[in-house]
């Protein structure tokens, strides 16, 4: 399902486009359809917004391509932690759907605290 970049904002709510971390949201060709600001600021390096209408797979390594089909095939999430430059971060990759159907994939990065607390809840 291919879905148009310029239709894709009326969809995703405004709190969003300011939300404190990336969101970077593709349709099932890969292709990307939505970043907020900070995942705009993200990737500003490589093109900022203008990577909207880019596909994810000229942005990745060919490992990194084998996991989105996946994700893409399956509706399988992805979720795992990285650190870059001293900062840890928090990457969920799952699919969004429409209709019930597989329509893309939304990544969500989120800065971790240092030290992060961690509860045991009963």
């Amino acid at each position: 399902m291919q879905i148009d970049p310029s239709s894709i904002n009326s969809s995703i709510p405004d709190w969003a486009k300011e939300f404190p971390y990336a969101i970077t949201v593709c349709d099932t060709q890969a292709i990307i359809i939505y970043m907020n600001d900070r995942s705009a600021e993200t990737f500003v390096n490589d093109g900022g917004q203008d990577l909207i209408g880019r596909s994810l797979y000229d942005c990745h390594s060919p490992h990194s391509n084998d996991i989105i089909r996946e994700l893409l095939a399956t509706g399988k999430s992805n979720i795992y932690s990285i650190e870059k430059n001293g900062r840890k971060k928090l990457i969920c990759q799952a699919p969004w759907f429409k209709g019930g159907v597989i329509a893309g994939l939304v990544e969500i990065s989120i800065i971790l605290p240092d030290p992060m607390p961690h509860f045991i809840r009963q």
